[in-house]
Formats: structure tokens, C-alpha cells, sequence
């Protein structure tokens, strides 16, 4: 037996739930199918460590024009971390303390020197590919354009911890454009970018935003049902699941990440941009570790570098007799989220007065439906795959932060595209 629907859209991230609201919305029957046992993709609030945290995405900001309307249309709570009072970062193998605006201070000429020209490459951040040349640009990774700037060893590892932090993945893999991107988005501000992509989150967590969306959506959602492939013509495409469902369609919308796109099975197989997107995977490939441990004690933040396991520590939440904090490593096979010893190690980088109480996470890499953490592209991917990777290609369409034009790797992201491909399905309806 073979069920029939107007619209298929594989994935219940934001992005796919986003699109089951709006086609909903327009009459449309709209069948949503998940592969996880829950929605939100790689937005996953959950109780841990004593606390809501936040496993995958969190942060979001009034600068992000898609996400806040979604915040201002359901009255969702918007609320921030602790405030730093001290902070630890290197130079060289030299421990430096001091507060918050200092390093800001410390990274500040790296940063503008780094950053100058932010607006003449991504002159319009909702058409990040518009500008002339930019290919001569998109060769470069963060760590060469870092490099080129000389700075002293002091300065030069606060700005690379820094965006090391921000990219989720060593520096010689990032394309430079990327940091290009998230700085046009903010209008070539870097302090912006900087709070935008660090600071405020849900008080209530991520997941009163997916459960609002869902509960939006005149769809038929389906969590458990595993997309295995897709066959496509002119006049539809017919779904089947792990399971041996069959659900023929008129549109079918993917949401899944650029890393595990090309591994679906469609037929007619994808474009050869995406395909070789997927076969490149995108820069980021670290880990986001939370870690409880005694207190009290004073919110912190530090940095170290690339070269250490955890590149990026902060205080998210303190508690009376204990602190919960968040932090980040380049590479997810260098430290696992669930490995107290190896915790306990990379925070001594900074300070040895911390004593670790457990430690929790949730490892992307090796999740069979992400294979990635947030958007971060290489060299050279931005100019030769991203228009394909958002173009429809017959019934088929595509939608994801990963194909986001002004916030890609953001919940801002996701919303944008869902909307994005929603309209170009109402415009062919």
C-alpha cells in the first residue's frame, strides 16, 4: 500500500517543522517524518547534570531577525548566562588572568585587522555570494588569514582560541568566508557577532520552541520513520521508509545536514555540487562537553587553543553548591563528553582549583543523522557548491541551516530556510 500526500518533508528539525507550519497553513497536506524519536534535529533540550541543558543548539539574538520573530510570536522567555568576572587565557604555555574586557581588549586589533574588509566581500549578508571575486577570498582558511596578520604570541592565541571557539573545528579547515559571513551579519561588527553567537538563550530551553512549532503545524508528524530512499520525476516522488512505508508525494523538502545528505538514496541520484559537498563534509567536527562542577565559584570564561582539547570554557549556570559550565573542543576525537578523567585534564590547562563532579554531552560527529555539529564551511565551498545547494531540483527541495543565507549554522538559519522553501513550493503549487 502506497500513502498519498501533497508534501514529504524528511526531517523534524526546525527547519522541516518550520515548512510543515507554513504549507500547512496554505491548505496543503503536509507528512513530516523523523528519523530520531524526537523532534528539534540538532536542538535538543534535555535534563542533565541538575539542569535543562542545551546538547545541541542554543544561542539565538534580536539580531537574528527570523528567530526573534518566532520568539515574539509564541512569548517565549529569553534569558543569558552568568557574566563573566574572570577569565583565563595563553600565551604561549603562560597562563594569563584577568576580566573580561581586557580580552576583549587583547583581541580587538587582531580582530578589526582580520575583519576590515567584512562588508566589501559579503556586501549583503542575504546574498552572501554576490560580490565580485569573491572566489579570490574563498581559498583561504581562517588560520591563513590569522597568520598573515603577524600578530604578537599573546594576541595571536586569544584571537585563535577565539575562533577556534567560533568554528568548532581547527582553523586550517575553516574557510575564511565563514567568519566573513557571520560578521556581515552583523554588519562588520565583531563585538556583535561575538555576543549574537555566544550569549542568550531560552529560559525555558530550545525546546518550548520546537514543541510551539509542532503544535502550529497542521501536519501529520511522524517521529521513529527513518527516510531510506527517494525516487523523483516530473509528477512526484515516492517516499519509503526503513520501516517499508511508501508515501507518494508532489513535493518532497530534505532537511538533512551537508554531511549525510549524499548518503540518502535518491533517484535520480543529487547534483554533483551537493554530492562533492557531501563527500568534502563541512569544517566543523568538535564537541560541546557541559560540566558540573563543586562550587560556589565566580563565573569564568577561558580559552586555550586549537591544539588542546577543550579550546573554550564558560560558566552557564551557578547554583549554591555547585556551577555548571559549557564548553567546547576543536576536534570530538581528541575528548569525549563522557570522559570525567580527560575533563578533569583540559581544565587544568587554565586552573587546578576546580574539582569536576560528572560531565555530559552528546557526540554529533558520530550521530548517524547529523555527522556534523553547526555550518562551517571549507575553502572554497561557499562559492563553488552553495547556490546548488539550495536549488530545487524537480519535486525535490532543500532546506536546513546548512543552507541558510544570513545565519547558516543558527536556529536564525534554519527558520530562514524552511520559510524560504515554503514559498518556493506555494509560488509552484
Amino acid at each position: 500500500m502506497t500513502e498519498e500526500t501533497d508534501v514529504v518533508v524528511v526531517g523534524g528539525g526546525i527547519a522541516g517543522l518550520i515548512t510543515a507550519r507554513e504549507l500547512g497553513r496554505d491548505g496543503l497536506r503536509v507528512t513530516v517524518l523523523e528519523a530520531r524519536d524526537r523532534l528539534g534535529g540538532r536542538v535538543w533540550t534535555d535534563h542533565r547534570l541538575g539542569r535543562d541543558l542545551e546538547i545541541g543548539g542554543t544561542w539565538l539574538h534580536w539580531v537574528q531577525p527570523h528567530a526573534w520573530a518566532e520568539v515574539t510570536r509564541y512569548g517565549l522567555e529569553v534569558t543569558r548566562g552568568p557574566r563573566p568576572e574572570e577569565a583565563y587565557w595563553l600565551a604561549g604555555n603562560e597562563v594569563r588572568k584577568g576580566t573580561l574586557d581586557g580580552f576583549m581588549e587583547l583581541i580587538d586589533p587582531g580582530m578589526r585587522r582580520l575583519l576590515h574588509e567584512t562588508m566589501r566581500w559579503i556586501p549583503r549578508p542575504d546574498a552572501p555570494t554576490s560580490a565580485a571575486g569573491l572566489e579570490t577570498v574563498d581559498r583561504f582558511s581562517v588560520q591563513d588569514k590569522l597568520d598573515e596578520l603577524a600578530l604578537p604570541v599573546e594576541e595571536y592565541h586569544a584571537n585563535e582560541a577565539a575562533w577556534v571557539g567560533h568554528f568548532n573545528a581547527p582553523l586550517e579547515d575553516g574557510a575564511f568566508t565563514s567568519a566573513l559571513r557571520w560578521t556581515a551579519a552583523t554588519a562588520g561588527s565583531w563585538h556583535l557577532m561575538h555576543e549574537a553567537s555566544a550569549v542568550f538563550r531560552l529560559a525555558s530551553g530550545t525546546r518550548t520552541l520546537v514543541e510551539a512549532i509542532a503544535a502550529d503545524a497542521d501536519a501529520d508528524i511522524r517521529t521513529s520513520a527513518e527516510v531510506s530512499r527517494i525516487e523523483h520525476g516530473p509528477a512526484g516522488a515516492v517516499v519509503t521508509t526503513s520501516s517499508g512505508d511508501r508515501i507518494q508525494a508532489r513535493r518532497v523538502v530534505l532537511t538533512l545536514p551537508q554531511n549525510i545528505l549524499g548518503d540518502l538514496d535518491v533517484s535520480p541520484r543529487l547534483c554533483a555540487e551537493k554530492r562533492a559537498a557531501g563527500r568534502e563534509k563541512t569544517a566543523a567536527k568538535g564537541v560541546k562537553v557541559w560540566i558540573r562542577v563543586r562550587g560556589p565559584i565566580e563565573p569564568f570564561f577561558a580559552y586555550s587553543s586549537a591544539a588542546h582539547p577543550l579550546s573554550v570554557v564558560r560558566t552557564e549556570f551557578l547554583g549554591e553548591d555547585d556551577a555548571v559550565l559549557v564548553s567546547f573542543g576543536a576536534d570530538s576525537r581528541r575528548i569525549s563528553p563522557h570522559d570525567v578523567d580527560a575533563v578533569r585534564a583540559a581544565l587544568r590547562v587554565w586552573r587546578d582549583d576546580l574539582e569536576v563532579l560528572d560531565v555530559t554531552g552528546h557526540d554529533w560527529m558520530a550521530d548517524p543523522h547529523s555527522r556534523e555539529t553547526w555550518l562551517m564551511q571549507r575553502p572554497h565551498q561557499l562559492t563553488r557548491y552553495f547556490a546548488a545547494q539550495q536549488r530545487a531540483e524537480g519535486v525535490l527541495h532543500f532546506a536546513g541551516s546548512d543552507y541558510a543565507n544570513v545565519w547558516a549554522g543558527f536556529i536564525d538559519g534554519a527558520i530562514e530556510s524552511g520559510l524560504r522553501v515554503a514559498r518556493e513550493i506555494r509560488t509552484a503549487h
